[in-house]
C-alpha cells in the first residue's frame, strides 16, 4: 500500500510537471521544490532522511561538478532539491531516459547530457564537450560514474569521468556519498521499486575538490568519501 500511494503520488507530480514543462513553463525553482515535496513524501511514511554537508557548498560560488554513486530512481528526482536552489544543475543521463514518457519532458528542460552506455570513447567526448558548455553557461553537472545503479557500492565500478571533467574545466569536483535503497529497483518497471521505510535514506555532500596532475589522488578521494559516508548510514 505504501509503494503503491508513493508511486501512485509521485508519477501525478510528474505527469503535471511534465505538462508544463512540455510548455516551458516549468521553472528550475520549481524542479528543487518538487524534489523536496517528494522527499517529504518518503519522510511521511516513515523513512529517515539524513542530508549531511551542505555547508561545504556555503562559499563556492563558481558551477561544479557534482560525483556521486547511482543506487535508484529516487536521487534522480531529488538531487536538485538536495543540493539546492543556489546551484543550477543538469545530469549526465542515460540517452534512452529522454524519450521515457512525461518524465523525459522534464529531463529535458534541464538540458542534461545524453550519453548511451555503449561506446565508453564516444560517451567520454560527448561529456566533456557537452559538460564544458553547460559549465561555461554556469550550471554545475552531476555526475553517476556507474554505468548502472548498484545497492552495493563497488570502487572498480566508479569511472574518472567527472574528475576528468573537473579538471578541463577547472572548476571544483564535489563527491555525494548516497543511500537511497529504501526506493528498490522493480522487476517489472525497473524505476518503481518497492519504497521500503525501514530504511534510511541519505545524502552526504563533501568537500570541494581541486583537481591537479592527472586527478588520480582526487579520485581516490572520492571514492574513500563515499565508502566511509555509507559506512555511517549502514551502521
Amino acid at each position: 500500500m505504501i509503494t503503491l500511494t508513493i508511486h501512485t503520488n509521485v508519477i501525478k507530480k510528474i505527469i503535471l510537471s511534465a505538462i508544463k514543462a512540455n510548455k516551458g513553463k516549468y521553472s528550475y525553482e520549481e524542479l528543487v521544490i518538487d524534489g523536496l515535496k517528494i522527499l517529504d513524501m518518503i519522510r511521511n511514511v516513515g523513512c529517515k532522511i539524513t542530508i549531511t554537508g551542505k555547508e561545504n557548498l556555503k562559499n563556492l560560488k563558481s558551477p561544479c561538478v557534482f560525483i556521486a554513486n547511482h543506487m535508484s530512481t529516487l536521487e534522480t528526482l531529488v538531487l536538485p532539491g538536495v543540493i539546492g536552489k543556489e546551484f543550477r544543475v543538469t545530469f549526465v543521463v542515460k540517452k534512452s531516459l529522454l524519450n521515457y514518457p512525461f518524465f523525459g519532458k522534464i529531463l529535458s528542460a534541464l538540458n542534461p547530457i545524453p550519453v548511451t552506455r555503449k561506446n565508453p570513447r564516444e560517451d567520454y567526448k560527448v561529456v566533456i564537450t557537452e559538460g564544458l558548455k553547460r559549465l561555461q553557461e554556469g550550471i554545475s553537472v552531476i555526475v553517476f560514474p556507474q554505468a548502472t545503479r548498484e545497492i552495493i557500492f563497488d570502487p572498480i565500478k566508479f569511472n574518472t569521468l567527472g574528475i576528468k571533467l573537473a579538471k578541463k574545466a577547472h572548476v571544483p569536483a564535489v563527491p555525494i556519498a548516497l543511500r537511497t535503497d529504501a526506493w528498490g529497483i522493480g522487476k517489472i518497471f525497473k524505476d518503481f521499486g518497492k519504497i521500503d521505510p525501514s530504511k534510511p535514506v541519505c545524502f552526504f555532500i563533501g568537500s570541494p575538490l581541486y583537481v591537479e596532475n592527472k586527478g588520480l589522488k582526487e579520485h581516490m578521494q572520492v571514492i574513500q568519501f563515499i565508502e566511509n559516508s555509507l559506512k555511517k548510514c549502514y551502521n
